[in-house]
């Protein structure tokens, strides 16, 4: 399977996911790093090169998820990770009050969010300055 991916289609998967992480919904406008174009199914594990397998990932959750398609709950249950093109992220996660900590609401969301670290405490005290800026959480 080719990694090659145009520059269309890259383009295509910045504007689809509005220059936004997929997973966390971090804006690419708010960090000095330039995101990626992930395959939500890796290629190692037959995932295609196509639209409908492809997200826009902040550096970290990239990394974070690297290959897998699945993560653990704490009991130990393995569940498949949010799929950014079929599923909807509202629907897995919600924001604090505050707008610095995603709250996982499905089993889903409870193992992306371990997996990827969402919350980890170096993001959630730069999400509170990007709320203090008023440029934070994402609509």
């Amino acid at each position: 399977m080719s990694r090659y991916l145009s520059i269309e289609l890259r383009q295509r998967v910045r504007d689809a996911y509005g220059s936004c992480c997929a997973y966390c919904k971090t804006a690419e406008s708010l960090t000095v790093v330039t995101f990626e174009v992930e395959h939500i199914i890796p290629v190692s594990r037959d995932g295609h090169s196509n639209f409908g397998n492809l997200c826009l990932a902040c550096p970290a959750c990239n990394r974070f998820k690297s290959d897998r398609t699945s993560g653990k709950l704490a009991d130990g249950t393995e569940v498949p990770l949010f799929h950014p093109q079929q599923d909807k992220w509202a629907d897995h996660f919600d924001w604090t009050i505050d707008g610095t900590i995603i709250v996982a609401l499905t089993d889903i969301g409870k193992a992306t969010v371990n997996l990827l670290k969402m919350n980890r405490n170096q993001v959630v005290n730069v999400r509170s300055l990007w709320v203090a800026a008023g440029r934070h959480p994402p609509n």
